[in-house]
Formats: C-alpha cells, sequence, structure tokens
C-alpha cells in the first residue's frame, strides 16, 4: 500500500512542478502498477495520477484518449507480470510509448486541433515526434529507476530476511 501511495503523491507532483513538456513518469508507473501492484482494482493508482494532477492542471478534451490509454499500458504491464525479463520490459515499455503516443494524437486529430482529413491526421502524428522522443526517453529512464529499485529492494529484502531466519 505505501508503495501505491508513494506513486501517486511523486506522479502528481513531477506533472505539477516546470519539467520538459511529456518527461513524467505517468507511463513508466502505469506499466510498474500493472507488473507489481496487487489487487483487483490498482489499474486505478495511475488511473488516478492522470484524474488529479489533471484536476489540478486542467481539463482538455482529449482525456479520454490519456486516461484510457494508460488503462490500456496497465493491463499490458500485467501481462508482462508473469514472464518479467529485462528484454520483456524493455519491449513493453517501447510498445507502452508507442501505444499513448498514437492513441493520444490521435485524439488530438479527432476533436479537431487538426483538420479532420488524412493530411490533417498525418501532420498530427508528424508535429508530435519530438514530444514522443521526449516520452520514450522519459519512459525507459524512469521504467529503469521503478523497475531497478523495486527489484533491488526485494533482492536485499530476501537476502535480510534469509539471514534474519539463519539466527
Amino acid at each position: 500500500m505505501w508503495i501505491a501511495i508513494l506513486l501517486i503523491i511523486v506522479s502528481i507532483f513531477s506533472r505539477l512542478i516546470p519539467h520538459v513538456p511529456n518527461f513524467s513518469p505517468l507511463i513508466a508507473v502505469a506499466l510498474f502498477s500493472g507488473v507489481y501492484l496487487k489487487g483487483r482494482y490498482s489499474f486505478l493508482i495511475p488511473l488516478a495520477i492522470y484524474i488529479i494532477s489533471d484536476l489540478i492542471i486542467g481539463l482538455h478534451n482529449t482525456i479520454i484518449f490519456t486516461w484510457s490509454s494508460i488503462i490500456f499500458i496497465y493491463f499490458l504491464g500485467y501481462l508482462v507480470k508473469r514472464i518479467k525479463t529485462p528484454v520483456l520490459v524493455i519491449g513493453s515499455t517501447f510498445l507502452s510509448s508507442i501505444l499513448f503516443f498514437v492513441v493520444t494524437n490521435f485524439g488530438v486529430w479527432i476533436m479537431g486541433w487538426y483538420p479532420r482529413t488524412m493530411e490533417g491526421l498525418i501532420t498530427c502524428y508528424i508535429l508530435a515526434i519530438p514530444f514522443f522522443r521526449t516520452s520514450l526517453l522519459a519512459n525507459l529512464i524512469y521504467v529503469s529507476v521503478l523497475f531497478g529499485a523495486y527489484e533491488f529492494f526485494l533482492r536485499k529484502t530476501k537476502v535480510v530476511v534469509k539471514q534474519a531466519l539463519e539466527y
């Protein structure tokens, strides 16, 4: 439970402080939550981060696309849970980044930020590429930190518990 609370607080804070656009831990937190958090409603953790921070920052007409992509990423993490290898985690990080990019920019296009033509859709995706690069870099860094720190912590606590039981 403490890890869920910590993830919520740190992630919301990360969206509120000045930062490079799209350089936030939210996608990494959604993936991490799917892999490590237990409970039927644990998908609500990454979703709550988005909802709370969007309520503070301001709502927009593409929230259905951002929020739904976070839920999809959570469930991708849930699928990774059984076979959690570094290659699969990195691959799912790339896939999460692509999923978020495709879904949210489709939302930007469908909500009329660009002409609702094929040319408008292509323009929307092309102009979003710099944000994708930043998001992908953030996701790779935050996934490495979250997964690495958590696995390190798990291994260290297992060693401590094993040593305590040997006495």
